[in-house]
């Protein structure tokens, strides 16, 4: 796991990487993910840059993959996961996957090409089929039953057919068959009657059995229709009109023995048609079987391919060309591991010449790294989300795995709904190796699953204090007998029936012997739940518990302060900073707490009513003033608050002006300081100590650049001497006292009232507890209560919807809603309370190269 209480100790290094060899170097240490590379050709553009063609030919096979991938989806298939990580291709093995990915493409396109000119052949078939079988039963229909008979001459000499209808007789009927969309069927037949003014028979009928529509891919019934009419005119409007609305027309057979023939031919040709496109679908589900195989290995291997390049191109030839020069970040305890995966690069390829790494000094500030497994992962990135560790800070995360699931259950505090989240993240961890909860789409559920340690902490939490505040669901819960004795004090007192008819609300005196018999053992008595002033007794009880562990938590913020003091060797800020600190937060805010304690045990039950009131001689002591009718908690009280308010006023300017001074007179007499690790001088992490002055030795020879390209401006050495020197420029830096002053000025101011309104901010502790606790009662009273009216069968009916909209209404706001509230809020108490008094959060991460996601985990 690596230290989690500060980040690794990290270097800037140089690879020397052989030509030859430079890709499986690569290779190897993006399996291993170790490093994080620099750019060493920021100017450069990355169409200009040397490994350009082969990232060229990477994307070129990613669009091939991209075809396949949609093929198989197409085909209603996905493809598998990758069984295992394969390595990188080598070069003669990328053109293989390159070729093989190809064909496999043109294969496909080809099949598909095949099969959909098939399909539309048979489905243009199958209509043509449709449109003649319904054709001849209009153009065939015989006289319906029951019809009147045809009306004969009244005498021989009068015509049977009207002599003005033998013109239209001699002409010869035609007809046009096909199929037409259903939603255009009345567009189509209106515009037919109003072209042809009704010279024309149009019948309509659904197709017996649904086809694709070519167009779209969807399912729809086609209408067929069969049109006759007299005259070339009219059937030329038909067809443009025809043509205008999309319709497949179809050649129809004037005979009854053409019409047959026909349908006998398209029969034979549809079986013809039908096997051949089995075939084809069977030789196409071969194809997509073998893509569905080897699909996700060339993916893999082709990204890693891609990944490799890009780093490549980030390198930096040397002056000779057979070189390339690298530049990372690397943890020091990573060293080795590195020479060896450099070396086993170097054997993969077959190079005589190893590789090898180089430690570079530098002054710049390393990127953070801490190493988290899936326990504390969440808890770092609660941290990580307010900012990121400044270089081997002090890391809050160890701290926060208690802190911040106690924080949120005093909060949260009820023993049901504290165990309900707990079983919901021990459900949540015992399947935490399940693809199902894994992989899934929705991203409150993988931010909830993300963090199920941290619920199941939180859940934990809320069970103790649950039991601490004995609620569960609101109601109290007698787990042992309760100090107070409510026989004793009827024996001791004149309770007669008609006082008790009268006095709903009985006093138990803990000052009658017998009535209270000493602290509960566990929590609070139960016996309190039944008191009228119960929320009172509460409402003190929190108050003063919200103080107590505000000020202990923000005391310990001040104090992990110390560890970044003496790790990065400022050892005057313990004496200009922690110490002032220590004395106006203890002077005041730590004297507060004593107080609470000292009234706690020096007065009992039988005093109470004369004990005096913290509150008004917390404010008496900022005016230097006492209280004759708020009586004094000890003798000589107020000189000693006296003393305390001026040590903690005193402590103020020494805070305002102690670093400044320091920084000031440590300029004024500059001296030599010893390099630290990576090339930094000792006193400011990556950087210069105030007022210090490098005493380098001076290059005096010719300077010649290691690095093809390079600048002077760049990280990477320059120049031999640089490197050999620790890469620091002889020219001494001076800080700017003004801007050290107004910096000190605004931590001091900061801290100051922070002290008073962080205070003040733990006591939504207290509010959010009694909230909840509140809604608790309130959901008990006037949801759940309700169901134990009735005790007959017909009020355990009842009771099954009453708890069923209890449970709803439990889950969804007291978990969900005043979870995420006391959540929310226990979130800004870590990160503005605690973190802001020793936490600065100005880094930035390590990203290592790898191909794993998880390499740091």
């Amino acid at each position: 796991m690596g230290s989690l209480f500060r980040s690794e100790e990290v270097c800037l290094a140089q690879l020397f990487l052989q030509s030859a060899s430079a890709y499986s170097c690569i290779s190897e240490l993006g399996e291993r993910g170790l490093l994080e590379f620099r750019d060493l050709n920021p100017k450069v553009s990355p169409f200009q840059r040397r490994f350009v063609g082969e990232v060229r030919r990477c994307e070129e096979m990613e669009k091939t993959f991209t075809f396949l991938q949609q093929e198989l989806r197409g085909a209603g298939r996905a493809p598998g996961p990758c069984p295992e990580s394969p390595r990188a291709p080598a070069a003669r093995e990328a053109l293989r996957v390159q070729e093989q990915s190809e064909q496999l493409a043109q294969e496909l396109r080809e099949v598909t090409r095949n099969r959909a000119s098939l399909r539309g052949r048979l489905r243009d078939l199958r209509q043509y089929l449709h449109v003649l079988r319904e054709g001849q039963r209009f153009t065939s229909l015989p006289a319906p039953l029951g019809s009147p008979p045809r009306p004969r001459a009244l005498s021989d000499r009068e015509p049977i057919i009207d002599p003005s209808l033998h013109q239209h007789l001699e002409r010869k009927i035609n007809f046009v068959a096909g199929v037409i969309h259903p939603w255009r069927v009345t567009a189509f037949e209106r515009l037919l009657w109003r072209a042809c003014r009704g010279y024309l028979v149009a019948s309509f009928v659904e197709m017996p059995e649904p086809m694709d529509d070519p167009a779209t891919g969807e399912s729809i019934t086609w209408v067929i229709f069969l049109i006759s009419y007299w005259g070339e005119q009219i059937g030329q409007k038909i067809r443009k009109i025809s043509d205008c609305f999309h319709c497949q027309v179809y050649p129809y057979p004037e005979s009854e023995a053409s019409r047959t023939d026909t349908i006998t031919g398209l029969h034979g040709q549809i079986q013809d048609l039908s096997v051949v496109l089995e075939e084809t679908e069977q030789y196409l589900a071969q194809v997509l079987d073998k893509v569905a195989l080897v699909l996700p290995t060339w993916r893999m291997q082709v990204q890693k391919m891609k990944a490799i390049y890009l780093i490549l191109n980030q390198c930096s030839f040397d002056v000779t060309e057979k070189c390339l020069i690298a530049e990372v970040w690397c943890p020091v305890r990573d060293l080795t591991q590195v020479q060896d995966a450099l070396r086993q690069g170097s054997y993969q390829s077959g190079s005589s010449v190893e590789c090898f790494v180089q430690r570079v000094p530098t002054s710049e500030s390393p990127p953070t790294l801490i190493r988290t497994n899936k326990f504390t992962a969440g808890f770092q990135s609660i941290v990580d989300a307010y900012g990121v560790a400044s270089y081997q800070e002090v890391n809050p995360a160890p701290y926060a795995i208690i802190t911040f699931p106690f924080i949120f259950a005093i909060m949260f505090g009820d023993v049901g709904h504290g165990l309900l989240m707990f079983l919901f993240a021990l459900w949540m961890v015992l399947y935490e190796d399940s693809p199902r909860l894994r992989q899934g789409t929705n991203e409150i559920w993988l931010m909830f699953f993300e963090g199920r340690y941290l619920i199941l902490l939180m859940g934990a939490f809320s069970v103790y204090t649950g039991f601490i505040y004995n609620e569960c669901f609101s109601k109290a819960t007698a787990i042992f007998p309760s100090a107070w004795s409510v026989a004793t004090m009827a024996n001791h007192s004149s309770w007669s029936s008609e006082y008790l008819a009268t006095h709903p609300s009985l006093t138990l005196d803990p000052n009658v012997t017998g009535v209270f018999r000493g602290p509960y053992p566990f929590g609070i008595d139960p016996i309190w739940s039944l008191a009228t002033n119960h929320l009172n007794f509460l409402n003190s009880f929190k108050m003063k518990m919200s103080v107590v562990l505000g000020i202990v938590h923000m005391g310990f913020g001040v104090v992990l302060g110390v560890f970044n003091h003496l790790h990065f060797k400022q050892r005057h800020r313990l004496v200009l900073e922690f110490l002032p600190e220590m004395i106006f937060l203890l002077a005041l805010f730590g004297y507060l707490v004593f107080l609470i304690f000292y009234k706690w045990i020096k007065f009992s039950a039988a005093d109470s009513r004369v004990a005096p009131s913290i509150l008004i001689h917390f404010i008496d002591m900022f005016l230097f003033t006492s209280n004759a009718e708020n009586l004094p908690l000890y003798l000589g009280q107020v000189p000693v608050q006296m003393v305390l308010v001026v040590l903690a006023l005193a402590s103020v300017p020494v805070l305002l002006l102690g670093t400044p001074l320091y920084q000031w007179c440590r300029q004024r007499a500059p001296r030599t300081v010893r390099l630290g690790p990576w090339g930094a001088p000792w006193g400011l992490p990556g950087g210069l100590t105030a007022g210090a002055v490098l005493v380098q030795p001076v290059a005096t020879g010719e300077q010649e650049p290691l690095l093809e390209g390079q600048e002077a401006g760049n990280s990477v050495n320059a120049t031999k001497e640089d490197v050999e020197s620790g890469g620091h420029s002889p020219d001494a830096k001076h800080l700017d006292f003004a801007e050290i002053f107004m910096h000190q000025a605004i931590h001091t101011i900061e801290y100051c009232l922070g002290c008073v309104s962080n205070t003040a901010s733990y006591l939504r502790l207290w509010a959010l507890s009694l909230a909840h606790a509140q809604l608790s009662e309130v959901l008990w009273t006037m949801v759940m209560r309700n169901g134990f009216v009735g005790l007959s069968y017909v009020g355990g009916v009842v009771l099954v919807p009453v708890f069923a909209a209890f449970a709803v209404l439990t889950v969804a706001i007291l978990l969900v809603m005043e979870g995420l509230s006391a959540f929310l809020h226990a979130l800004r108490l870590h990160w503005v309370e605690f973190q802001n008094k020793f936490y600065v959060g100005a880094g930035y991460k390590l990203c290592p190269f790898a191909f794993a996601p998880d390499t740091w985990e």
